[in-house]
């Protein structure tokens, strides 16, 4: 039972977020709540969306005691465009789309999707279509 369990509020717990790329160290803050991945964080004054979140342990009279959590984010994208309703970025109707509100696409993740030169409709009648119903 880590000390979050016994009473520890995440407010208590100092949260560091971490750009994965490129690689930096955004700060510590303390927040109100514990982010899961997908969740959107506010850090002076830019949004960030949760990729990953670790927590590091430190052993304190025979328990190992939550020390701190960490976040690794990604700035959020402002030009993200939900058709689906499900909290997918980019453009949904592209072949590449790959339907998470983590990542675009793996041909283009920074995206945007308008000027993106892989852009290739979604043929909704083909078999290998996921979404199609049967």
């Amino acid at each position: 039972m880590n000390r979050m369990a016994r009473g520890m509020k995440a407010a208590e717990i100092p949260t560091e977020i971490q750009l994965s790329h490129p690689p930096r160290c955004l700060g510590t803050v303390y927040l109100d709540w514990v982010p899961q991945p997908g969740a959107q964080v506010d850090v002076e004054g830019q949004r960030y969306t949760v990729l990953e979140r670790r927590h590091r342990y430190q052993l304190q009279t025979n328990r190992y005691q939550l020390q701190q959590m960490i976040l690794y984010v990604q700035p959020a994208t402002h030009d993200a465009v939900d058709i689906t309703g499900d909290g997918s970025i980019g453009d949904v109707n592209c072949q590449y789309n790959a339907r998470s509100a983590l990542l675009r696409c793996a041909i283009n993740p920074e995206g945007p999707c308008q000027s993106c030169n892989f852009f290739l409709l979604r043929n909704t009648e083909s078999p290998e279509c996921p979404l199609v119903a049967e």
